[in-house]
């Protein structure tokens, strides 16, 4: 099988349903960004740091295609059955900054990202994250998306936020406390 179609060669693609858009349009923005999200994902995963968490962050990559496909997906014409995304998935995600958040010093102060490659990685993550959550919100402005999409995203933000803290005092590294000029 040829991975290339040659179909796209003018700028166009096809959605779930057979609907041609051009290949700026927002909901190629919005997936493609998901797309990244969930190799950003993949590279924390395969952080050594993330050994506890490599289920959970799987769990998360799966969750992460399903959204894609939903925002791949003609809203008007796919008849395709597509994966669900459950307010479980949200819930997992809660449940696991909860439980993180015990085992980490309050938080009195914003964090400015770094103090170990790792840690930066996971707030990169975070920052495509919250991209990909404001292309699916202007998405949702022109066309039907589920709001179970858009609250899935911005909770994942904040796991990953709590994630990168995690990372650092399991690393050993210093939270950098920003501290704005007087």
């Amino acid at each position: 099988m040829k991975i290339y179609t040659r179909t796209g060669d003018q700028g166009l693609t096809s959605l779930i349903g057979g609907t041609r858009v051009p290949k700026s349009s927002l909901r190629i923005e919005a997936y493609g960004t998901v797309d990244e999200l969930n190799s950003w994902v993949g590279l924390v995963r395969d952080q050594e740091v993330n050994l506890p968490h490599r289920t959970l962050l799987k769990h998360i990559q799966d969750r992460l295609f399903t959204i894609g496909a939903t925002l791949a997906s003609d809203p008007e014409r796919s008849r395709m059955q597509l994966p669900d995304l459950l307010d479980a998935d949200v819930d997992e995600l809660e449940q696991e900054m909860d439980r993180l958040n015990e085992e980490l010093p309050e938080l009195r102060h914003f964090i400015l990202p770094g103090g170990h490659p790792a840690v930066s990685q996971a707030h990169v993550t975070r920052c495509v994250c919250r991209r990909a959550e404001r292309l699916a919100i202007a998405l949702r402005e022109e066309s039907f998306v589920p709001d179970l999409v858009v609250k899935y995203l911005n909770r994942l933000s904040d796991y990953l936020f709590v994630l990168a803290r995690s990372m650092a005092r399991d690393l050993g590294a210093e939270e950098i406390i920003w501290q704005p000029r007087q």
